[in-house]
C-alpha cells in the first residue's frame, strides 16, 4: 500500500466506527478494523480523531480567470484544503469570459489547469440566449448549467420562464442539471425601485427588498416545471424553511430536485448583518432566528441535500460600507466560508446540538457527491473511491481571525466565531495537501473532473 491512515474514528453517513483506511494509486484499497496491518511506504496517525470523507463544495466562486483581484483558483483552492475540502464545483460568472460556451469553457480549463491545489469541476452558464451551447459545454465535461432568475449583472443576464421551460425540455431524460439562484426578479426590481425613490439606504431597506416572497414564488415556479418537463434541477443557497418544506413535497411527488443550504444561513439572522454590518450581506438576505432555527429540519432530514459555501469573495473596497457612508445598493453581495465551513458545521452539530457526526459527512461530502454525480469516487470512505480524507479534531478549540485566512481577501462574515473541531489533516487522493495549519500540497496536484 502507499497509505495507511491508521487510529482513526472513520465516519460514514449512518455510522462512526474503529480502522485504518488503506490507500493505493490514489484510491482506497481497503479499510481493516481489526488487529491485522497492511504494509505501507506512508503512515498517518489520526490519533484518535474523526476521519470523514474529504469535503465537497458544490457552490464556490474563484473568479479565475479575469476578477483575480476578488480570488485566484489557486488561493481559493488552497482555502479550501485548510477547510477540509477537496473538490469543488467553480460557478460560471465572474470569470472573463463567463462559461457561456465551449471556447469559454476550455480557456478557463487551460488558464487554471496548473493552480489547483484540489480536485474541481465546472458549471456551465445557463442565460436567455445560450442553450444551444450546452451540448458542447456538456461534451467535455459540464454537467450542470446555473442560471439567474434575479439580476447577476449586464453580462449575465437572468432568464425568464419561457427560456427555463425550452431549457427543461431540452435537458428532460438526460443526467445533465439546471442549477438556479431562485429570486424572482420583478418583485426585487420593483421593491429596489420603491425603496431607492424614497431615498432609503440602509441595511434595513436592503434586507427589505428581498423578501422572502421572491425566493418563495421563484422556488416554486422551477419546482412547477421541473414536474411538467421531467428535468433534473438544483435549487441553490435556500434560506428559509418555507422554501425548503416545498421543495420537500416536490420530492415526495417524484420531482427530479435537490438543494442546497449554506452555513451563514444555519448560524447568522438579519440581526447580525444589522449588527455586524455589510460583511453578512449575501442573496438571498438572512432572516430572522425563528427562520434559521426552521432550515435546520429540512438539513437534518435531507431535505437540502448538501451544506455549500456559496464563496463569493471581494475586496475590501467592495465589501465594506465605511461605517454606513457607503451606499448599501453598492455594496458587494456575497460571503467568503469556503475555508470555514466544514468547522462552522461540526461545532453547530456535534457540540452545540449534540448530533452525530454521520450528519456532517452528509451534509458536507455525500449529499453534494450524490446530487451532482459524483459518488461513488467522491463523498465517502469506501474501497474504490478516491483517497480523499479530512481527519478533525473534535476538541481543538478555534476562532476564526482575518490574518488565518488564506483567500485574496482576508476579511469574511465569519470572523469572530468560536467553536471546536478542526480539520488537522487533508488528504487528496492519497497525498496530504493540509496538515497543523500548513499547506504542503502543490499547485496542479488538483485535477479537473471531466
Amino acid at each position: 500500500m502507499d497509505v495507511r491512515v491508521k487510529n482513526g474514528r472513520i465516519v460514514d453517513a449512518d455510522r462512526v466506527y474503529q480502522g485504518d483506511v488503506y490507500i493505493k494509486d490514489g484510491k482506497i484499497a481497503a479499510i481493516m478494523t481489526g488487529d491485522e496491518v497492511i504494509a505501507a511506504a506512508e503512515e498517518i496517525d489520526a490519533k484518535g480523531n474523526f476521519i470523514f470523507p474529504g469535503g465537497i463544495d458544490p457552490h464556490v466562486h474563484f473568479n479565475d480567470p479575469g476578477y483575480n483581484w476578488r480570488e485566484t483558483f489557486s488561493t481559493g483552492s488552497k482555502a479550501a484544503a485548510a477547510g477540509g475540502i477537496t473538490t469543488i464545483i467553480d460557478m460560471p460568472l465572474q470569470n472573463t469570459p463567463n462559461l457561456l460556451n465551449i471556447n469559454a469553457y476550455k480557456n478557463k480549463a487551460e488558464a487554471v489547469k496548473n493552480a489547483s491545489y484540489i480536485d474541481y469541476c465546472f458549471w456551465g452558464g445557463f442565460v436567455n440566449d445560450n442553450i444551444a451551447d450546452f451540448d458542447g459545454m456538456a461534451d467535455i465535461g459540464a454537467k450542470h448549467f446555473k442560471a439567474f432568475m434575479s439580476s447577476a449583472g449586464s453580462d449575465y443576464p437572468f432568464v425568464n420562464n419561457g427560456i427555463i421551460k425550452k431549457a427543461m425540455e431540452k435537458l428532460a431524460g438526460t443526467k445533465l442539471m439546471l442549477g438556479f439562484h431562485c429570486e424572482d426578479y420583478h418583485i426585487i426590481a420593483e421593491e429596489e425601485k420603491k425603496i431607492t425613490q424614497a431615498g432609503k439606504n440602509t441595511r434595513r431597506d436592503f434586507l427589505d427588498s428581498r423578501p422572502l416572497i421572491a425566493e418563495f414564488i421563484a422556488t416554486k415556479n422551477i419546482i412547477d416545471m421541473a414536474g411538467y418537463t421531467g428535468a433534473k434541477v438544483h435549487i441553490c443557497h435556500v434560506s428559509h424553511p418555507e422554501v425548503a418544506e416545498e421543495i420537500r413535497k416536490a420530492k415526495h411527488q417524484g420531482v427530479k430536485i435537490t438543494a442546497e443550504t449554506c452555513p451563514h444561513y444555519l448560524v447568522f439572522t438579519e440581526e447580525d448583518m444589522l449588527e455586524k454590518g455589510t460583511l453578512l450581506k449575501c442573496a438571498p438576505p438572512l432572516r430572522n432566528g425563528q427562520a434559521r432555527e426552521g432550515l435546520w429540519q429540512y438539513v437534518l432530514d435531507g431535505t437540502l441535500d448538501c451544506v455549500v459555501s456559496d464563496h463569493s469573495p471581494a475586496s475590501s473596497e467592495e465589501k465594506l460600507d465605511d461605517g454606513g457612508k457607503k451606499s448599501i445598493w453598492d455594496v458587494w453581495s456575497g460571503i467568503s466560508g469556503v475555508q470555514t465551513g466544514f468547522q462552522v458545521i461540526f461545532n453547530e452539530v456535534y457540540h452545540k446540538r449534540k448530533l452525530s457526526p454521520c450528519y456532517v459527512a452528509k451534509m458536507m461530502s455525500l449529499g453534494a457527491a450524490k446530487a451532482f454525480d459524483l459518488y461513488p469516487a467522491k463523498g465517502a470512505v469506501i474501497p474504490g473511491a478516491d483517497g480523499d480524507l479530512a481527519i478533525v479534531d473534535p476538541e481543538k478549540e478555534w476562532e476564526i481571525k482575518g490574518d488565518k485566512l488564506l483567500y485574496t481577501n482576508k476579511i469574511s462574515g465569519f470572523e469572530g466565531l468560536k467553536g471546536k473541531g478542526c480539520v488537522v489533516t487533508s488528504i487528496l487522493r492519497g497525498q496530504v495537501i493540509y496538515q497543523n495549519e500548513i499547506i504542503v500540497g502543490k499547485p496542479g496536484y488538483g485535477r479537473l473532473i471531466q
